[in-house]
């Protein structure tokens, strides 16, 4: 099948979990990644990239981004910061905290009172504990918020990073482009990827690691628990 021919944005398309099956374990560090999965799955590099895109646009997928291993880095220490900040002013301080350059990520929670006061969560990552205190107190000076209870919560076991993964009924099986269990010899009782297709994972550390998170425009998605401990 030519995927060209399905390039429309509406989901459900054949040939569309084969195709999701096959890049949401991550991408192939090559030069031309989309290449190497199209010629596992018997397509045109242009036909994934444009079914992808179409993907994307109905929702099916929602975000198509890099995994970073911040240890290998260098940064050895990373700390979520939790404040109990005035609800009058947490979405305008968030905004401004949250454009610090070492704050990597920042989001308003709500309060799970009365154990946890505390609604704006930042993460932090420094080269040491001491690196990452010292931000801490930056913030705290710059945004006047020495007077707010808050909390630097260092974390103390890696898991492995990695992409979301999604293993709905649909992509259970590994199945060719047709999504025809029956074509090419494949065995639809083996749950493996295309064959051809380059380990994302089998790379250096310093590598980011390519994942998806996928949407609802597919149907329901169990998740499956596969993240183990690194």
């Amino acid at each position: 099948m030519d995927m060209n021919d399905s390039a429309s944005p509406g989901p459900g398309q054949p040939g569309d979990a084969a195709l999701i099956r096959a890049i949401q374990g991550g991408l192939p560090l090559v030069e031309r990644p989309f290449a190497a999965i199209a010629a596992a799955l018997g397509l045109e590099e242009g036909a994934v990239i444009a079914r992808i895109q179409a993907l994307m646009a109905a929702g099916a997928i929602k975000r198509l981004g890099v995994v970073v291993r911040h240890q290998e880095l260098g940064y050895g220490a990373n700390a979520m910061v939790v404040w109990d900040l005035p609800d009058a002013t947490v979405d305008a301080l968030g905004q401004r905290i949250g454009q610090e350059p070492y704050v990597t990520l920042c989001y308003r929670r709500p309060r799970r009172l009365p154990a946890w006061p505390y609604n704006l969560f930042t993460m932090i990552h420094g080269r040491d504990r001491a690196a990452v205190l010292a931000q801490v107190a930056a913030i705290k000076a710059d945004f006047d918020l020495e007077s707010v209870p808050s909390e630097v919560l260092f974390s103390g076991q890696r898991f492995k990073q990695r992409g979301a993964y999604y293993q709905p009924a649909a992509l259970a099986e590994a199945r060719p482009a047709t999504d025809n269990p029956g074509a090419a010899g494949v065995n639809p009782a083996r749950s493996r990827p295309p064959r051809g297709l380059p380990r994302a994972l089998a790379v250096p550390v310093l590598n980011p690691v390519w994942g998806i998170a996928l949407g609802t425009a597919l149907g329901p998605l169990p998740v499956r628990a596969s993240e183990a401990s690194a």
